[in-house]
C-alpha cells in the first residue's frame, strides 16, 4: 500500500453523466396535488350532504333523542344561543330542549332554506302527534360546528 487509497487507483467520480433536469417530475407531483385538491372540494358534499340533508338527519335526531327523554343528546343538539339562553335561565341545555316538543313524537314533514340573524339556516317542518291531537312547529337549523338546532315557532 503506496497511497491513501485502499486500492492503487484513485477514487472514481460518482456523478459521471451530465446532470439533468427533473422538471417533469416536479410538475407532475404539484398537479396531481391540485387534482386531488379540486376532487376534494367537489366531493365533499356527497360525503357530508346537502345542507337540507344534514338538517333532517340532525333534527331527526333531536325528535328521537326528545321522544326517548334523552335530554343530554337533545341539548347537545341545541345551537350555542340557545344554550347560553338556557344558562340565563338557570337550566340545563336537556331541560330547554324538551321545550321544543310539544307532545307526542315528532316527524319531519319540510325543509326549506331560510335565515337567522343574517346566517344561512334550514327551517324545518315537525309534525307532532300524540294520536289524536297534532301540531307543527318549524325548526331553526344553523351550521356551528355542524348542524344545530336553533330556534323554533309553532303553526297550528
Amino acid at each position: 500500500m503506496s497511497g491513501p487509497y485502499l486500492y492503487d487507483e484513485g477514487p472514481e467520480d460518482l456523478h459521471t453523466g451530465t446532470p439533468r433536469r427533473s422538471n417533469g417530475l416536479l410538475l407532475g407531483i404539484l398537479g396531481g396535488t391540485v387534482l386531488v385538491g379540486v376532487g376534494m372540494v367537489v366531493a365533499l358534499p356527497l360525503v357530508t350532504g346537502t345542507g337540507e340533508e344534514q338538517a333532517r338527519e340532525v333534527v331527526g335526531v333531536f325528535t328521537a333523542a326528545l321522544a326517548a327523554d334523552d335530554l343530554e343528546t337533545a341539548g347537545d343538539l341545541l345551537c350555542q344561543a340557545e344554550r347560553d339562553a338556557a344558562d340565563e335561565q338557570g337550566v340545563e341545555a336537556g331541560e330547554r330542549a324538551a321545550g321544543y316538543a310539544p307532545f307526542g313524537t315528532g316527524e319531519v314533514v319540510a325543509v326549506r332554506p331560510g335565515e337567522l340573524d343574517g346566517q344561512d339556516a334550514q327551517e324545518v317542518r315537525i309534525r307532532w302527534d300524540d294520536g289524536g291531537e297534532s301540531t307543527e312547529t318549524t325548526v331553526v337549523v344553523v351550521l356551528e360546528d355542524g348542524p344545530r338546532v336553533c330556534g323554533t315557532s309553532t303553526s297550528g
